[in-house]
């Protein structure tokens, strides 16, 4: 999420983004106005309604704790790359090395 913005100021914004929504024609003039108003971007506020929409099922995608989920098991698999590229190690596969029962 955009530090930017305060975890508050998010949902400020996309409660008046809801209530704004029968005012206008479509979504995107709604969130023009709300952005207008609040001084950020329109595609700060789109964004913020998509990844709302994703995270409660209403719309396909990744959800915002299964991103993080994956984003936190990627650094971790680099940083074990990393630690093992350093101590000297090299861990071969190969089905000619493995003691595995064939």
């Amino acid at each position: 999420m955009n530090q930017k913005y305060s975890p508050e100021m998010r949902e400020r914004a996309l409660r008046m983004l809801d209530e704004a929504k029968p005012d206008h024609p479509n979504l995107m003039t709604a969130v023009r106005h709300v952005a207008g108003l609040l001084g950020m971007s329109a595609e700060t506020l789109r964004v913020w309604h998509r990844r709302r929409e994703v995270d409660a099922g209403q719309r396909p995608g990744v959800s915002s704790d299964v991103a993080e989920e994956n984003a936190r098991l990627r650094r971790e698999v680099a940083e074990l790359r990393r630690a093992t590229r350093s101590s000297g190690l090299r861990v071969c596969f190969s089905p000619r090395n493995s003691t595995a029962p064939r």
